[in-house]
């Protein structure tokens, strides 16, 4: 489809993915964030339509935006359609381009939260300001939430929302939101359209280890640093065993059944190689994870501290949190302390259903050839707040992408970006599987 060619629906997605880009709104964690302009973006995006929202302010500069689409069938249950409105921090110095800019450069729009996840918060917009200016009415309530704080565990977003105003998702069963619905393709050219139908829990933890103070020239057999480095090595290079959920079964497969491979139960892995860019992250889903992620020790060169710290993000795959929590603590010993920072629940939910019928009729109305299949995230998303109230979550923002666009590294990365015509594609699906949920 050419530029020429597009409809208001899909330039309108594109505006509002630069527009949203050009606000930034970073969470560097630790309640240091402020999503308050581009919340208010959204507000005026809505109630310049007619669609009448609300904003929640968590803390100061931390807002939430709902808004609810009265649907025209009163017995069916309530959807909740959401994005997160936060991003991750970007050193200018390492991109490309401004990554605040939302420049379109060779078919891409460049910017921090192009593909994490202000695409998807703009498919829906252009969605429901599209059904306003036409007067469509959905067959069910739509319950839209941009949320804050989805980048640091949701707790100024979702998980305050669901707390503090759980009235407002009154009625809903079902929630769709981020990271699912994009294609791989795998070997011998099939493409596969991965809607996300469970994801890992997430256990996110600080080690400190104590031990004797003192002068750096003196030997210290206690040295809180040298604890610490050995436990934060022997985490990082565990080697975890492989645990299927039901979901990586089903996924699987499926690759082997389009690929032609050997589904083999006792060991996946080599079908890891017919997945091209999505490997990494697919590959994570098979087992237990946790990765260092930060270090904290010291004030002198020439003095020893009494303590040392480390942050450490474990997931774990559905049903084998305690296996994750168990094997940390025999890694790391007795002269360290575990203290949580984020604990959340891995969910899990069948690939069936009329939601999820929808979501495949939608993706093959745009692209016949398409093999829509379910499969785990490797993060986590607000469906994991939501799921507080018994609400049911997938992720489904939809992109169809070249083979060899590489879409998960873009998350959190440097030089984010998402193809114009993978998110006016998504745009047009999102609209068929909403007025078809």
């Amino acid at each position: 489809m050419t530029t020429t060619s597009r409809t208001e629906l899909e330039n309108e997605a594109i505006r509002i993915c630069q527009e949203l880009i050009r606000i930034p709104s970073v969470n560097y964690g630790d309640g240091k964030g402020d999503e308050k302009a581009v919340a208010e973006h959204v507000m005026k995006l809505l109630t310049e339509v007619g669609i009448e929202a609300k904003m929640y302010e968590a803390a100061p500069g931390r807002c939430n935006v709902i808004a609810r689409i009265k649907g025209t069938d009163a017995t069916r249950p309530g959807l909740v359609l959401h994005g997160h409105i936060d991003v991750v921090p970007a050193n200018a110095a390492d991109w490309s381009v401004d990554p605040f800019s939302g420049e379109i450069r060779d078919g891409m729009i460049w910017g921090r939260g192009a593909v994490d996840m202000k695409n998807m918060d703009a498919m829906i917009l252009a969605t429901v300001r599209d059904w306003a200016r036409t007067g469509y009415k959905p067959k069910r309530d739509i319950v839209l939430a941009f949320f804050a704080d989805e980048e640091a565990g949701s707790i100024y977003g979702s998980h305050w929302m669901v707390d503090k105003h759980p009235e407002v998702f009154a009625g809903c069963t079902e929630a769709v939101s981020e990271v699912g619905g994009f294609s791989v393709t795998v070997a011998g050219g099939k493409r596969l359209y991965l809607i996300e139908t469970a994801e890992k829990g997430i256990h996110w933890m600080r080690l400190t280890a104590h031990g004797r103070a003192g002068h750096g020239s003196v030997t210290n057999n206690e040295n809180a640093l040298t604890r610490l480095s050995e436990a934060v090595a022997k985490i990082g290079n565990h080697q975890w065993p492989q645990r299927y959920s039901q979901t990586v079964k089903a996924f699987f497969k499926k690759v082997a059944a389009e690929t032609g491979k050997e589904y083999n139960e006792k060991d996946l892995t080599p079908l890891l190689s017919e997945l091209g860019f999505a490997a990494r992250m697919v590959g994570a889903t098979l087992q237990n994870t946790a990765n260092p992620t930060m270090l904290e020790a010291g004030y002198k060169a020439n003095v020893i501290p009494g303590s040392a710290s480390a942050v450490v993000d474990g997931r774990f795959i559905p049903g084998f949190e305690d296996e994750l929590n168990d094997t940390i603590k025999s890694l790391i010993g007795p002269d360290i302390t575990i203290e949580t920072i984020t604990t959340d629940k891995a969910l899990e939910v069948p690939f069936e259903g009329d939601l999820v019928d929808a979501m495949c009729a939608a993706i093959m109305v745009e692209d016949p050839e398409g093999v829509p299949v379910p499969y785990v995230m490797s993060g986590g998303t607000d469906n994991k707040a939501l799921a507080e109230l018994g609400i049911i979550g997938y992720g489904f923002s939809p992109l169809k992408l070249d083979a060899d666009f590489d879409f998960m590294a873009l998350f959190h990365g440097v030089d984010e970006r998402v193809p114009v015509e993978g998110l006016t594609f998504g745009v047009r699906v999102l609209k068929d599987f909403l007025e078809h949920a």
